[in-house]
C-alpha cells in the first residue's frame, strides 16, 4: 500500500490559494497571489529542496496539473524528479497530455486502487478541490504543512465541510527564521474526547 502525502502552504486562516505568484490562480478575483514570497529563507528553502529530491509519484487536480504542465517540463533543472515521477491527474474533462509520465484518472475508485497498488509514495500539491475529497474519504496518510504567519480572509481553503473527524500525530516540527511553522502530521486513528482536568 502506498502513502498519500498532502503538502500544502497554508495561511493561519486556512487559505491555500495561489501561494507562488500573483498569476498562479486569480479565480474568484483573489488579490493575494504570491503571499509566501516575503517569508522565504534558507531554512525553508532547505526543506523544499529535500521535498523536491524525494522519489515519489504525484496526484493532482486538473487546475494544479495545468499550471504545472505549462511550467515544469521546461524547468526540470529545479525539480528533476517532476518529469520522472508519474503524474496522476483527477479529471473528467482532461483526456490527454503531452507531458511524459502523465496518467489521467476519473474517479475516487481509481484513487483507492492507486493507493492500494505497489510503488513509491504519492504526493499531493495544491489541488484545492482534490485535497478535501481525499480528507472526506480518509485517504490522507500524512499532512506536511507550511503554516505562514498571515491571514487573508478569503480564498480556497485546505479544510472544508465534509472533512471526517480524524486524529493526527505530530511527527516533525520546526520554525523558520521568517516565522513559518513546518509541521508533519501522520494519520492516527479516531478522535478521542475527554474532560480537561480529570
Amino acid at each position: 500500500m502506498r502513502k498519500i502525502v498532502v503538502l500544502s502552504m497554508i495561511t493561519l486562516d486556512g487559505v491555500i490559494q495561489a501561494p507562488g505568484s500573483p498569476d498562479e490562480d486569480p479565480s474568484g478575483q483573489f488579490p493575494y497571489g504570491g503571499w509566501v514570497a516575503p517569508y522565504g529563507d534558507e531554512v525553508g528553502g532547505r526543506v523544499v529542496q529535500e521535498e523536491l529530491s524525494q522519489r515519489v509519484d504525484y496526484l493532482l487536480g486538473r487546475k494544479t496539473f495545468e499550471i504545472w504542465e505549462s511550467y515544469w517540463p521546461q524547468n526540470a533543472e529545479v525539480w528533476p524528479g517532476i518529469n520522472e515521477g508519474t503524474k496522476y491527474v483527477l479529471s473528467r474533462t482532461l483526456k490527454t497530455s503531452d507531458w511524459k509520465n502523465t496518467v489521467i484518472i476519473e474517479n475516487l475508485e481509481a484513487i483507492k486502487n492507486l493507493k492500494n497498488s505497489e510503488g513509491p509514495d504519492i504526493q499531493v500539491w495544491g489541488s484545492s478541490k482534490l485535497v478535501p475529497l481525499l480528507l472526506t474519504n480518509d485517504l490522507v496518510d500524512e499532512l506536511r504543512l507550511k503554516i505562514y504567519p498571515v491571514t487573508l480572509g478569503a480564498g480556497k481553503r485546505l479544510l472544508n465541510e465534509g472533512t471526517i473527524p480524524a486524529a493526527f500525530t505530530l511527527t516533525g516540527c520546526l520554525a523558520t527564521p521568517s516565522g513559518v511553522i513546518i509541521a508533519t502530521y501522520q494519520r492516527a486513528g479516531d478522535v478521542k474526547t475527554g474532560t480537561i482536568g480529570e
